[in-house]
């Protein structure tokens, strides 16, 4: 039997490579080490089942990844064939040639930028910024939004409470100032014999934590990064009146209604906060959604998703999630070539949203059975529409390692 097995697995793999008319190559692919990076292990069995290459990865946790991988590129690093990067690491990875581009291949493979988010075209693929100029393709749609105990909102006593207090139903806030005033009514309080409290937010210092968490305030308070109609100029925009309320804000929010020791909590901190029972709401990325749904003390109908809230100057939400690029320092370029055009695919693309991932292709999104298709899936196509991403500028990101002695 196992020799039988052998003999059939080596003649799927020839009729691969047959097909494709090229050598067998092993590529790798870099990315961070988190649930999405699972799910593309499986999805990928297809394209090593169709090609007859073989896929490694390399997943750095999520408080690494950037080091790590800014490092690999800038030291021209053979490692990755592939690479999800960041999406504020665009400009970057186009100029400084890490990355190859990609609009030639597109061309001649049939694939349109036109057939994706908007939203994530520009996030993820565009150097410059607003230019059909493409360095990835859009891999995974992610975006920093809200989970909430629906069924703590739903009891009746708490519900008749929170009217009296604030006037309004006791539901999900349409804007910053009504979900401050939810934590705060959760703070402290006693459910089912367990002192609970208002909300887990992104406070870490360590690496990207706190500015992907302050970030969904400062842009609903006026926050930009410099003058849109001068570039470079910031005096005015990032330091507006505006923006230094919104700073407030946030810091309010953190002194009112966060649980004790939560001064340095990302992803997973919050994930575990929420999970255990500890937090009414949660600040998090819409890829913890299928776990959250899943779990057994949480899931279900336990639990509820809401975009960020709007602020008083505007209603935006943090990109999260990352384009996937050709590292040009790959010996395997052609084979990692054909990875992208293979993930490209609608059926992938439909089989990635159901593993776990975040398609950004809108035959996907846009299908009139997705909206209904998971809890979450209306609140990620919400808040999809309304993201904004961190300034991709290149040589900012080279001072930034510049300045940390990373280069």
């Amino acid at each position: 039997m196992k020799t039988r097995l052998l003999a059939a697995t080596a003649l799927t793999t020839l009729a691969a490579m047959a097909a494709t008319g090229a050598r067998a190559d092993e590529l790798t692919l870099c990315w961070a080490a988190w649930d999405p990076a699972n799910a593309l292990i499986e999805l990928s069995k297809d394209f090593e089942a169709k090609t007859g290459h073989t896929m490694s990865f390399e997943f750095v946790p999520w408080p690494n990844f950037a080091d790590r991988m800014l490092n690999e590129l800038n030291s021209g690093g053979q490692l990755c064939d592939l690479m999800i990067g960041d999406s504020q690491w665009i400009g970057l990875g186009a100029e400084a040639g890490h990355y190859i581009k990609l609009n030639d291949f597109f061309e001649a493979n049939g694939i349109s930028m036109d057939d994706f988010i908007p939203a994530t075209v520009t996030g993820y693929s565009e150097w410059p910024k607003g230019t059909p100029n493409y360095w990835a393709l859009p891999a995974f749609g992610d975006v920093v939004g809200w989970t909430y105990r629906k069924d703590w909102f739903e009891r009746p006593e708490l519900q008749a409470e929170f009217k009296e207090k604030y006037g309004r139903d006791l539901g999900v806030p349409a804007t910053l100032a009504e979900l401050k005033d939810i934590a705060e009514f959760f703070q402290g309080r006693e459910i089912d014999g367990t002192t609970v409290y208002g909300a887990a937010i992104y406070t870490e210092r360590g690496s990207e934590g706190i500015t992907m968490g302050v970030t969904n305030v400062l842009y609903n308070y006026g926050f930009q990064y410099g003058n849109p109609e001068n570039p470079y100029e910031l005096e005015g925009f990032v330091n507006s009146p505006g923006a230094v309320e919104g700073l407030e804000f946030y810091k309010s929010l953190y002194d009112c209604c966060v649980p004790p020791g939560s001064s340095n909590w990302y992803m997973s901190e919050n994930i575990d906060a929420y999970k255990s029972g500890q937090v009414a709401m949660q600040m998090n990325f819409a890829f913890i959604w299928p776990g959250v749904h899943a779990d057994p003390n949480v899931g279900g109908d336990k639990s509820g998703y809401f975009p960020n809230p709007a602020g008083p100057a505007g209603h935006f939400a943090q990109l999260g999630g990352q384009g996937i690029s050709v590292v040009s320092y790959s010996d395997s370029q052609d084979a990692a070539l054909e990875y992208i055009k293979w993930f490209a695919q609608p059926e992938i693309q439909a089989r990635w949203w159901e593993l776990g991932g975040y398609s950004a292709l809108r035959a996907v999104v846009e299908d009139p059975g997705f909206a209904s298709s998971q809890p979450y899936a209306q609140t990620f196509l919400d808040s999809m529409a309304i993201v904004k991403d961190f300034w991709a500028e290149p040589s900012y990101w080279t001072e930034v390692f510049e300045d940390e002695g990373k280069l």
